[in-house]
This record gives structure tokens, C-alpha cells and sequence, in this order.
């Protein structure tokens, strides 16, 4: 079981966004997410006639590394680290700091 999935609130540790928020978007490998509106590259793109694309400067998100960024707890409003409690025929995510579950 993932600890962080798609659709959770993310604060960022280190790098240049450090102590942003955001939502990830999906996962580029298993160590590698993408994360809405954060670590944004510019990309300078030429002209294509053939294939009908503009020429011009583009922005993108570019993946980060999972341990680069901590799960946002809404409660205490800081990043918190995320454990995993067993239940009946299921599994369960919760915050480590109050033991609530993590909502999706």
C-alpha cells in the first residue's frame, strides 16, 4: 500500500518549492509524482507544421522525488508522516501525530 496517492495534499520539504502545497497528480514511477502547479519547467518549443504545434515557450510540471515531499494533516495544519492500521479484511491510512485517518 502507497503511502501517498493520487489526490492527496502534499506539502514540499526541500528544493525550490519548499513549503508549498499541492495536489499530486499521478505517479510517473514508484519513487516519482507529479504535483499540481509545483516544480513548474519552461520549455522552449520550435515551430511544427507537419505535426500543427506553435513554436513558443511552454511551462509543465516536472516530477519530484517521494522523499522530497510529506503529506499535508489538515488538523494541525503541518506535514505529518502517514502509517498504515489493519482492520477488518482491509488496510487503512493514518496521520502518525493523531492517529486519524487520512481522508481521500
Amino acid at each position: 500500500m502507497k503511502k501517498i496517492k493520487k489526490g492527496d495534499e502534499i506539502i514540499v520539504r526541500c528544493g525550490k518549492d519548499k513549503g508549498k502545497r499541492g495536489t499530486v497528480l499521478r505517479y510517473v514511477t514508484d519513487n516519482y509524482i507529479v504535483i499540481q502547479g509545483l516544480n513548474m519547467l519552461k520549455k522552449h518549443v520550435k515551430p511544427n507544421p507537419t505535426k500543427g504545434t506553435v513554436g513558443g515557450i511552454t511551462e509543465f510540471e516536472k516530477p519530484i522525488h517521494i522523499s522530497n515531499v510529506s503529506i499535508y494533516n489538515p488538523t494541525t495544519k503541518k506535514a505529518d508522516r502517514v502509517g498504515i492500521r489493519l482492520g477488518d479484511n482491509n488496510k487503512s491510512r493514518i496521520f502518525k501525530s493523531n492517529k486519524e485517518q487520512v481522508s481521500i
